[in-house]
């Protein structure tokens, strides 16, 4: 009956296993959500895509923080009552036990860790994308101006920043959010290079931005020409919030700008005039796919 020594200290477990419980039962509760009460589809906001996955990450961030001391502590205790009930001390098994508890602990510190450089990291993005759509916003004058901008849309494999529609063409703005580089005695680089497929920060290099602002664009253009049936002019804009912008090539097809001023850049654009009647179209395609097309497995790039 020697297996009976190693089930009887499960019971000094039970406490620890009702309060995962408890903790699971209150991460369920968590949801941030917000339907609107017209017509119960998702409401969205600029950077809607990163505040869902912001306040997942902190969801998981609660349940590692809250789980893991209890992860941690069960071989502990299960070892104290393996204590209680031997007849005989052997350290070898109290030493495993004891490392156990070390390689939980290390496994849930890395767990920690990751969900505070992931929140760190969404917070930027998020932060960078109210930045530029509360400069669209400047855009919205429904009585004086006829522009209309649109937040997380919907493509087929990705989701689209905004797209901001004008008299005067479709611009679709991505947003890329990226920490600027600080030298030893405290001084902030912030400067980036814009070349035609290349951005040099200070100390890296991506081409990556770029080709996914070409990417959206390009899709753009092809599916209003599908559901229209003729071609409009799409430009497209990559906004990097808090660089300052040096161009040493420009591109017809696509623009780096810093953010600031973003509305009445777009305004001052002329790619082409739209009638009255393509504009209306255009506006009613892309708020049908808006509500039609939202898929949760998207993500957008930070």
């Amino acid at each position: 009956m020697t297996w009976v020594y190693y089930l009887l200290p499960l019971i000094f477990l039970f406490p620890l296993a009702a309060a995962a419980v408890v903790v699971v039962a209150l991460r369920s509760l968590h949801d941030a959500r917000v339907h609107s009460p017209f017509d119960a589809h998702p409401l969205r906001e600029p950077g809607q895509s990163l505040r869902d996955r912001l306040d997942k990450a902190f969801s998981i961030l609660f349940l590692n923080a809250s789980l893991g001391p209890i992860i941690t502590l069960a071989p502990l205790v299960y070892g104290m009552g393996r204590m209680l009930f031997s007849r005989q001390q052997n350290w070898v098994e109290w030493a495993l036990y004891g490392a156990l508890c070390t390689v939980l602990a290390i496994f849930v510190s890395l767990r920690l860790i990751r969900d505070y450089q992931r929140i760190r990291r969404l917070k930027l993005g998020l932060a960078c994308e109210l930045a530029v759509g509360q400069e669209l916003d400047h855009l919205i004058h429904p009585e004086a101006h006829p522009y209309y901008v649109f937040h997380d849309v919907p493509a087929d494999t990705f989701l689209i920043d905004h797209v901001a529609v004008t008299p005067h063409g479709v611009f679709v703005i991505e947003v890329r959010a990226r920490t600027p580089a600080m030298t030893p005695d405290g001084t902030i680089r912030n400067h980036v290079t814009v070349e035609h497929e290349r951005l040099r920060f200070p100390g890296w290099n991506e081409r990556k931005p770029q080709h996914k602002a070409r990417q959206a664009t390009r899709w753009v253009a092809s599916w209003l020409n599908r559901e229209l049936g003729q071609p409009v002019p799409v430009h497209g804009i990559l906004v990097l919030p808090g660089w300052k912008i040096r161009h040493e090539a420009r591109s017809a097809d696509l623009e780096v700008l810093s953010g600031e001023g973003l509305a009445a850049h777009i305004d001052a654009i002329r790619t082409g005039d739209i009638q009255q009647d393509v504009h209306d179209r255009i506006i009613n395609a892309l708020h049908q796919r808006t509500l039609s097309a939202q898929n949760p497995a998207l993500a957008p790039s930070i």
